[in-house]
């Protein structure tokens, strides 16, 4: 986890007879976060801030397997925010634990697992120094890739140690892995079908039999983890596979999936993106019927997926955009108008995997459906409004001009005075009294929603565009 960690409390126990005083049992890890999900749900308290679109579908799967003390793993298309629900569990632990001061593995006073600290544990009974780890502390992650070792993971022999005259037999010459040191903590591996199967078979004495084996001999550790990993669905057949024996382990496969709404994907946008730039939700909603558009082509490999990335991607390209222009024509503050969506195809194409055949035809592909969002967004926006007068004053001569040199004021100067423009204005959210920008975004929608319905005619040119009859 990144940030700064927090400094304990000063009234916290300091020593193991402390602790033992203010009744700090040692408790499993699992138990600890069943204990503390339960007591979120009871007092309807949100367990996963941050998440969007999951309520009804996988997090009732994933509280239950965090109920029933099951390590999970989450199997999903890329983007789906299976890494971001995994760092969420974190909340889920206690804000503050106490650990054997300077012990390698965070060991519970009261619980010493490795023979340094019982050894320590039993020369100074309740005088033990005791420390408080906070709950950031406590979860691990690691991205597997190809050249992982069991060492990296699980541990190995350490050289130093050695040559300080320990035996190699001597179970305090192992320098521990990740696993281990997350000790009564979170263990997270994401993309674990790229670890090698002989580095996946390290992890099978972990999940089980809770020990640990390095170089030829076992160190016998009652590890408290919660083991949880993600995977994509061609990953088990493609560039990798979690072997049976580890498969078996998982207790749970919560399947992931991208946002089933409109809404659901513009609050995923809204949250995620960093916008240097007003971006109205009407372009929102655009971009986000654009991805699922992308979702549903066959000319997209879906076996790759679209990720969320791709929108989030998409909206801060056309923030970038409105913020150039505010630079190039001195206007302020900076809106998008849907003009910027132009910028997205060209932008974006490399971040998707098209189908064989494809070659050569990626921006067509692209500008088809994202012309397409737009129609589906300014017809829901705009039901029931009638257009026309707005088609009758562009053909009686008032062309209208936009692009990247082209200020909000100067597209609203273009046109006379016209109710109708209030009305357009309205439907995205825009009053008269707001900032040209704004009026001029939802005037640009409704004049590309007239050319993509072939009421007006639009020529294109280095930048500007006209709309015309």
């Amino acid at each position: 986890m990144t940030g700064a960690v927090p400094t304990p409390p000063e009234n916290l126990p300091r020593t193991a007879g402390e602790v033992r005083a203010a009744e700090y049992v040692p408790r499993g890890v699992k138990a600890e976060i069943r204990e503390n999900l339960l007591a979120a749900l009871r007092e309807g308290r949100d367990p996963w801030p941050g998440i969007v679109g999951f309520d009804k579908t996988v997090l009732p799967q994933l509280e239950r397997a965090l109920l029933a003390g099951h390590d999970v793993v989450l199997l999903g298309e890329r983007g789906q925010g299976k890494t971001r629900l995994l760092r969420t569990m974190v909340g889920l632990l206690d804000e503050w634990t106490p650990v054997i001061e300077g012990s390698e593995l965070g060991e519970h006073p009261l619980d010493p697992i490795t023979p340094e600290s019982r050894r320590r544990a039993a020369e100074l009974g309740d005088d033990l120094p005791v420390a408080w780890r906070h709950r950031s502390e406590r979860y691990s992650e690691k991205l597997a890739t190809p050249d992982t070792s069991v060492g990296d993971l699980i541990g190995d022999v350490d050289p130093v140690k050695v040559a300080q005259g320990r035996t190699l037999g001597d179970p305090e010459t192992i320098h521990f892995g990740l696993v281990p040191r997350a000790h009564r903590g979170i263990v997270a591996i994401n993309e674990l079908p790229d670890l090698a199967e002989r580095i996946q078979v390290a992890l099978l004495n972990v999940m089980e039999e809770r020990d640990i084996q390095v170089r030829g001999y076992t160190l016998r550790l009652p590890l408290d983890v919660l083991m949880v990993a993600t995977s994509n669905p061609e990953d088990y057949t493609n560039r990798g596979r979690i072997i049976t024996p580890l498969k078996d382990r998982f207790g749970a496969e919560v399947v992931t999936h991208y946002p089933l709404t409109v809404a659901a994907e513009v609050e995923v946008i809204r949250q995620e993106a960093g916008l240097v730039a007003e971006v109205g939700d009407e372009l929102l909603e655009i971009l986000a019927r654009f991805v699922r558009n992308l979702r549903e082509s066959t000319a997209i490999d879906q076996r790759s997926g679209v990720s969320a990335r791709f929108a989030v991607a998409a909206a801060e390209t056309v923030a970038a955009a409105a913020l150039r222009r505010s630079a190039l024509v001195g206007e302020h503050p900076a809106v998008a108008r849907p003009i910027d969506l132009d910028s997205v195809p060209s932008v974006l194409r490399g971040k998707l995997e098209f189908e064989s055949g494809e070659e050569g035809r990626e921006t067509e592909h692209l500008v088809h459906l994202l012309r397409r969002a737009v129609a589906e967004t300014a017809k829901d926006r705009f039901a029931g409004l009638d257009l026309r007068p707005l088609v009758d004053t562009v053909v009686d001569g008032h062309l209208v001009a936009t692009g990247e040199r082209v200020s909000g004021a100067e597209v609203l100067e273009a046109l006379p005075e016209l109710p109708l423009l209030h009305e357009v204005a309205s439907r995205v959210g825009v009053s008269s009294t707001d900032s040209p920008g704004r009026i001029a975004a939802a005037v640009e929608l409704a004049l590309e929603a007239l050319y993509l319905r072939r009421k007006l005619a639009k020529d294109s040119d280095e930048g500007t565009t006209v709309y015309g009859p």
